[in-house]
């Protein structure tokens, strides 16, 4: 048997980075995926090319109906593998350079329903699958935040800034709901990091860019952002709770 650890938006960039290191570290990893099945199976080939073990699973988190197949898929599939004992909250967005002035009001829902909305809901229902309070043997949850939510986004995104902000409060608060109940929650909040969410963003050349001008003098790597998650899922870090791990580089 092995444990189970369920990543959202993990096809790519720091989530695949994720998948690979505990599928590494024993895990047996589900895959999750909205749009791009091809990569998300390409990620899936590679860890059980290594031994591990892994399933691709479409949903969109940002769509409650999803969630709920999701984690029915996740008890389906790995029923004989092992427990659900690890989430990943790693699925997010950012948006075009906008002032808050010329924001949409479908920009900023969008933006919360799925940076945070999404990120409770699945954590719901991880607690009620590894919480001793619903008959679990614990787990861990990681939220994958951002070192925006302590430097604000101004002129940029501050809507993506302030979900941020509001994962950093979720994962205090949750922490202490069920600290007692053998369920951990921990953020780790990347700063600049070499992926494709730039792009998405408009911001295609921002890792070239802005390169030079981190204190460390380069941006991070999705693989450095990924050992600081899988420390927090693993029982290395047993008395870490509540905690927000910067992994930004000095900025």
């Amino acid at each position: 048997m092995k444990p189970v650890v369920l990543i959202t938006g993990s096809s790519r960039g720091i989530g695949a980075a994720v998948a690979l290191l505990a599928a590494q570290a024993g895990w047996a990893v589900a895959v999750n995926y909205v749009r791009q099945a091809d990569k998300a199976q390409a990620l899936v080939d590679q860890i059980k090319a290594q031994g591990g073990q892994a399933v691709a699973l479409q949903a969109d988190i940002g769509v409650a109906s999803d969630i709920a197949r999701l984690f029915a898929d996740v008890d389906r599939l790995f029923a004989n593998i092992g427990p659900l004992r690890g989430l990943v909250n790693n699925a997010g967005i950012v948006d075009r350079v906008e002032r808050v002035d010329e924001m949409s009001f479908e920009r900023v829902e969008r933006m919360m329903r799925i940076n945070v909305v999404s990120a409770f809901m699945c954590s719901q229902a991880a607690v009620l699958r590894m919480s001793t309070r619903h008959g679990g043997e614990g787990g861990s949850i990681v939220n994958v935040g951002s070192a925006a939510s302590r430097l604000g986004g101004a002129g940029q995104y501050v809507d993506y800034a302030a979900s941020k902000g509001a994962i950093d409060s979720f994962t205090i608060g949750l922490s202490k709901e069920v600290a007692a109940e053998r369920v951990r929650v921990n953020c780790v909040r990347p700063g600049i990091i070499d992926t494709d969410i730039h792009a998405s963003g408009g911001l295609p050349n921002r890792v070239r860019d802005v390169g030079g001008q981190m204190p460390m003098g380069r941006v991070g790597m999705a693989q450095e952002v990924a050992q600081a998650v899988v420390w927090f899922l693993s029982e290395h870090s047993s008395y870490c709770s509540g905690s927000i791990l910067d992994v930004s580089g000095a900025r």
